[in-house]
């Protein structure tokens, strides 16, 4: 039972008006990922940006776009603790202020050396964001439109590297360095409303209720439902939270990273995979260095930055699919047919390239567009939505963190090696990303589990671990005397699994397909 006080609620928005006000301002923080991803791709083949910084060789022009991600990787691994401590909210706050500082350090830079402490400024401030957006969004969304709502998060980002190119173009018709400081501080304007939004967005209700503040979890609940405090369904959304947090805490373990590992090995590895291979399928190879593959191809000057910014709008176009095929399809098809897609494209590409002749370069653009749609469509959006999902509210911060510090030491990996890459191994590079899509599709066929409606607090069911959760509650529940949540909520129900005759000969005692519980099962 609900036993806290509440008053009818309110706020001017509540319900779906709500959750969407919030997934728009927690979006932006994603825009601000894509847009500094995008936004050094045209200006480092710009004349003047060449001319201030005195011809950037590969090393100088990869670590100045790869930097960033080292501020990230760092960050992101401290923001799981962050995130429990001064909560999502004050985490999304946090991120983007550092992030405008250091793009007011990149407008104002006076050499290599101060862009590059711009540059590890800001990819502290994306590193916090890059965490916690997931996880916010995750944790204030419906299981039936959790998916649905991380995707249309992976829009924001797409739309952000859009925006970034197209400000890139136009910039570089402006006859001074302008061309190039221009699209540098509109990443101060964006953090600038990032950070004012973040102020009057409500905080993520699980972690209210994680940190005993039930009142102030409760209302947040009460107006994601529609406002109404009698709502049946946010006082038993609230129930189950509770549930699960009291339940947790009588097993008596604590918190730290080595009991997250030793106790949700597989969950954290499955994560760590996601992100890694979202970066190994080489979408950076195409984000960061979009017009350098394009004059590679025999596109020159400002029309290879044309041409990404034409890929762009199709790449932006291919992550709306998702927004109806997520919670549809499931996360595992979308996964699959984007590698075999993804995979397919990088090969002609580098097929093309090889064999040099006058239909290369509109043969190139083809593939990439072909290569990017695929990837907005699947490998983009769903390595986001996939950590937050499967990870449990005692370590979820600390799993996505652990999952987003990966993104960003491939992601640096990728950046750093790119432009050197592209001149000692040439065409080879594309198809070797190929393969990586193809290790993708094997890793996801037989090891991922489908989270297509499961709410969070019954994820459990989907990993199998529900038996030996019910012994761990039931011991627990006689050493303090209370009723188990887990025995409470009843036994899950199990259908036969539709994978491949490998996998369930590797994973015979894997019951990782999972059913709600109906109606007549209460």
């Amino acid at each position: 039972m609900v036993d806290v006080a509440l008053t009818p609620s309110r706020r001017k928005l509540v319900g779906q008006p709500l959750l969407y006000a919030i997934s728009v301002f927690a979006s932006l923080g994603v825009f601000l990922f894509g847009y500094d991803q995008g936004v050094m791709s045209g200006i480092i083949t710009g004349p003047y940006f060449k001319q201030f910084f005195d011809s950037p060789g590969p090393i100088q022009v990869g670590t100045m776009v790869a930097v960033l991600e080292l501020g990230a990787l760092a960050t992101s691994i401290a923001a799981g603790r962050v995130g429990d401590i001064i909560g999502r909210k004050g985490t999304l706050f946090t991120g983007a202020i550092v992030f405008t500082i250091g793009g007011a350090i990149q407008t104002f830079t006076t050499g290599f050396y101060v862009m590059i402490v711009g540059r590890v400024i800001s990819g502290c401030g994306v590193g916090l964001l890059s965490t916690i957006v997931p996880i916010y969004q995750s944790e204030i969304s419906p299981p039936n439109h959790r998916g649905a709502l991380a995707c249309m998060e992976f829009t924001c980002n797409v739309f952000g590297y859009a925006s970034s190119v197209w400000a890139d173009y136009f910039c570089s018709f402006i006859e001074s360095d302008l061309s190039w400081r221009i699209p540098l501080f509109l990443q101060c304007v964006i953090g600038s409303i990032l950070a004012a939004g973040s102020l009057v967005m409500p905080e993520s209700p699980r972690w209210l209720i994680d940190t005993d503040q039930d009142v102030a979890g409760m209302n947040v609940i009460v107006d994601l439902h529609g406002g109404d405090p009698d709502n049946i369904l946010a006082q038993a959304e609230f129930q189950e939270i509770k549930d699960k947090v009291i339940y947790e805490r009588e097993l008596g373990e604590g918190r730290s990273y080595a009991v997250m590992w030793k106790k949700y090995k597989r969950r954290v590895l499955l994560a760590m995979s996601s992100q890694a291979f979202a970066q190994l399928n080489g979408i950076n190879v195409i984000s960061y260095y979009a017009p350098s593959v394009f004059e590679e191809a025999g596109w020159l000057g400002r029309d290879a930055v044309l041409m990404t910014g034409i890929n762009a709008i199709i790449y932006t176009l291919s992550t709306l699919p998702p927004w109806y095929l997520v919670d549809r399809w499931g996360r595992r098809v979308i996964l699959l047919s984007g590698a075999v897609i993804m995979g397919i494209s990088l090969g002609f590409t580098g097929w093309w390239m090889y064999v040099d002749i006058p239909a290369t370069p509109n043969a190139v653009v083809i593939c990439v567009i072909v290569f990017n749609a695929a990837f907005g469509y699947s490998w983009g959006p769903i390595p986001w939505l996939y950590p937050p999902e499967i990870m449990p509210l005692t370590f979820r911060s600390k799993g996505v963190s652990i999952s987003t510090a990966t993104n960003w030491a491939f992601n640096f990996l990728v950046g750093e090696t790119t432009p050197y890459l592209q001149e000692v191994i040439t065409w080879r590079l594309y198809p070797m990303h190929g393969f990586y899509c193809a290790c993708s599709f094997i890793l996801v066929y037989f090891l991922y589990p489908e989270t297509k409606g499961v709410p969070l607090e019954e994820m459990d069911a989907v990993f199998g671990e529900e038996e030996r959760l019910d012994y761990e509650s039931e011991r627990a529940s006689l050493m303090s005397n209370t009723r188990s949540p887990s025995v409470r909520s009843g036994s899950r129900r199990k259908v036969a699994t539709d994978r491949g005759w490998v996998s369930r000969l590797l994973y015979r005692d894997d019951r990782s397909t999972y059913q709600p519980i109906g109606e007549g099962d209460e």
